[in-house]
């Protein structure tokens, strides 16, 4: 089955999903992510990719970023990859590579989606009860984004700098997000959005990429879950 194609805007929100290959674990030591992140910081702002938030799990990792150019994702994660991997393989004394062939995409409706998506990625730790709270967890940007924990790689959104007038107001405003859990119907939105390489937004913003690109572009499905995606949500939280 051919792959469906990939589409990049310049200065679009864009989520990525990058899975290990064959879904085995990417990260083994503390040291593993420090040095994935590090190449993340580099290699953002060499091609030119503000991240705005990130998850590292296990054998994956998800990512909220804007690129400049349209090979600014590409090159990023091509860079970082390849880094990454020679890295590990020195390490480890082995070969091969580490990642699926390439990474999953999906352009994000800022106005609509991009706190769905910051939340989305920043609960993935939750979701798989790897912790109880996602500050917990280390290798994620909700300290940045909640806390205020310094950060060179993380660059903020316009629309989150809009949520209040100082950091400390941002912040507080941040949290109160995660008062309220994602409904089924956003989690399954970001879901089939990210596994069809499809944009996640409203029919207008959906069109008006079409128009960028010169090609009409289809949202994923929406609406309400199916019966075996419920039945199946345990499963789906911690593989996602």
């Amino acid at each position: 089955m051919p792959r469906t194609a990939r589409f990049i805007v310049p200065c679009v929100p864009l989520h990525i999903l990058q899975r290990g290959h064959n879904r085995c674990p990417c990260f083994v030591e503390a040291s593993d992510y420090d040095l994935y992140l590090r190449l993340l910081e580099q290699f953002s702002h060499l091609h030119g990719c503000r991240v705005h938030a990130y998850a590292l799990m296990t054998n994956h990792i998800h990512l909220l970023a804007t690129p400049e150019r349209a090979d600014s994702a590409s090159e990023m994660m091509r860079s970082v990859n390849q880094r990454y991997v020679q890295a590990m393989n020195r390490r480890l004394g082995r070969s091969g590579t580490l990642w699926e062939g390439r990474f999953r995409s999906s352009l994000v409706d800022s106005e609509s989606y991009l706190f769905v998506c910051h939340r989305y990625l920043e609960m993935n730790p939750v979701r798989a009860r790897m912790v109880s709270f996602p500050g917990q967890y280390p290798w994620s940007s909700y300290r940045v984004n909640a806390e205020g924990a310094r950060s060179s790689l993380v660059v903020a959104h316009s629309l989150f700098q809009d949520l209040g007038v100082d950091p400390p107001a941002r912040q507080t405003q941040y949290r109160s997000m995660f008062d309220t859990p994602l409904s089924l119907l956003q989690l399954d939105s970001v879901r089939r959005a990210i596994k069809t390489d499809r944009p996640l937004g409203g029919q207008a913003f959906v069109a008006r990429l079409g128009l960028q690109v010169g090609k009409p572009l289809s949202p994923p499905e929406m609406g309400r879950p199916r019966k075996s995606a419920l039945v199946g949500q345990a499963v789906l939280f911690s593989a996602k």
